[in-house]
């Protein structure tokens, strides 16, 4: 997939820069998968970690980065709260970072907003809360003339069935200011409201959220139908340096949790050029000036409806399949954007190849067993296969992305050779599941 036509090419400095050493990249949140990654680029002690002191407890964070030579330190703050990026700043004013990055989505406002503290690059507290806020999102993007559905904010199952007088077809009831499809239900009639509203107040994120609450900020959305896809690109000052664009495909069911991803998508030029086009409309309709753009859409009779958009990596296998693919060092580059330097290398306008994930759920009981991982690892070009089950934990049934209970990664020549292998790989596992939840 081509960026946009007017992308610049990138070459890496002629001479390496000189005088002190650069000070520490903040990373804030914790993500371990991508530890291996920036390893590979990071020097030694260079990295400290931000995160909320109920995460790194419940995760026990202080053990998965023990001897890990790139990090340099851990910084328990609060981060999801209004006016910490300032407390931050003030009780560290010279820490002198080289970047602020996000790692997951409830980092962004604050990661962007201690970045304009510092003097660095970053999305810009503005689109950051955009961003993050499902309902202002809808609305500034709406006013830019972005194809939105129908949306209303409600606040019990009242206010759903409002919604849908005089609607047909199904909705989609949704939190505003959550992440990985959590609290997220289709329904199809009034028959299932008062159910889908107490399903949906279920938003516990266990391990990686604090045991404080969060605001419940709910919408109800007309259902488009249509092929899914995401777009991720690398900005700086509002233009697009790299473009993707992934295939996604959902779990059958009323949960709309993605079952399979393939980059890049195996699509026709002109709809992957019309995404990226779209995508290009979002950051300037927010103002998003430096970073990494994960957007989400559904193409219903031709038009890219937007679905949502966050202003950091994509999770879910896409930075491994996108940095497979093409190939190209698209974290190593995000650092470096978000350092004020350029690009390690050229970065490439296609793909070469194509990568793809498969997810693995399974139904609700006891795990008794799992089976099939050494032959799925032995299927040509599968370069990760793992479950996240084992004898004797109990699954409840698929209702976000943290119930899914597997994952499948494979790379081809082409991308439907790569979702082809991954699938098949994906089938060679089984888990065994007894009794009933």
């Amino acid at each position: 997939m081509n960026a946009a036509p007017d992308a610049p090419r990138h070459t890496p400095p002629a001479t390496p820069p000189t005088g002190p050493p650069p000070g520490p990249v903040l990373v804030v949140g914790f993500v371990g998968v991508t530890m291996g990654l920036i390893a590979a680029f990071q020097p030694d002690d260079s990295v400290i970690y931000v995160e909320e002191p109920d995460v790194i407890r419940k995760r026990r964070v202080h053990d998965q980065i023990d001897g890990v030579p790139f990090v340099r330190g851990l910084i328990a703050w609060e981060y999801h709260l209004e006016g910490k990026a300032d407390e931050f700043h003030n009780a560290h004013p010279d820490l002198a970072p080289s970047a602020v990055i996000p790692a997951i989505e409830y980092a962004t406002p604050f990661a962007a907003r201690l970045a304009e503290r510092y003097g660095l690059p970053g999305a810009g507290l503005g689109a950051a809360r955009i961003l993050r806020d499902k309902a202002l999102l809808r609305q500034v993007s709406a006013a830019a003339g972005i194809a939105n559905p129908a949306v209303a904010a409600v606040s019990g199952p009242d206010g759903v069935l409002e919604f849908l007088r005089g609607r047909s077809g199904p909705v989609v009831l949704k939190p505003a200011n959550r992440q990985a499809s959590v609290g997220t239900r289709v329904i199809h009639g009034p028959a299932e409201v008062q159910q889908a509203w107490a399903d949906c107040l279920v938003q516990d994120e266990g391990v990686f959220v604090p045991d404080r609450p969060m605001d419940l900020s709910m919408l109800v959305e007309q259902y488009v139908d249509g092929p899914e896809y995401s777009v991720e690109l690398l900005v700086r000052d509002g233009r697009t340096l790299f473009a993707n664009v992934t295939g996604k495909e959902l779990f059958p069911g009323p949960h709309p949790v993605e079952r399979a991803h393939t980059v890049p998508a195996d699509i026709p030029a002109q709809r992957a050029e019309l995404l990226v086009a779209q995508t290009e409309r979002v950051v300037r309709a927010v103002d998003f000036r430096t970073g990494t753009i994960h957007c989400e859409w559904i193409v219903s009779d031709g038009v890219p409806h937007l679905v949502e958009c966050a202003g950091r990596l994509a999770g879910g296998g896409i930075l491994d399949t996108i940095q497979l693919a093409y190939p190209v060092e698209l974290l190593r580059s995000y650092y470096a954007l978000m350092k004020g330097e350029e690009p390690p290398a050229e970065l490439p306008r296609h793909a070469k190849g194509g990568a793809a994930v498969r997810f693995l759920a399974a139904g609700t009981g006891r795990v008794t067993a799992v089976h099939g991982l050494g032959e799925a690892r032995d299927v040509d070009g599968v370069f990760l296969a793992a479950v996240t089950v084992e004898p004797g934990d109990l699954l409840t049934g698929l209702r976000h992305s943290w119930d899914r209970t597997g994952i499948v990664m494979a790379t081809a020549d082409s991308p439907a050779e790569a979702r082809r292998r991954a699938e098949t790989a994906a089938e060679l596992i089984r888990i065994d599941i007894e009794g009933e939840v």
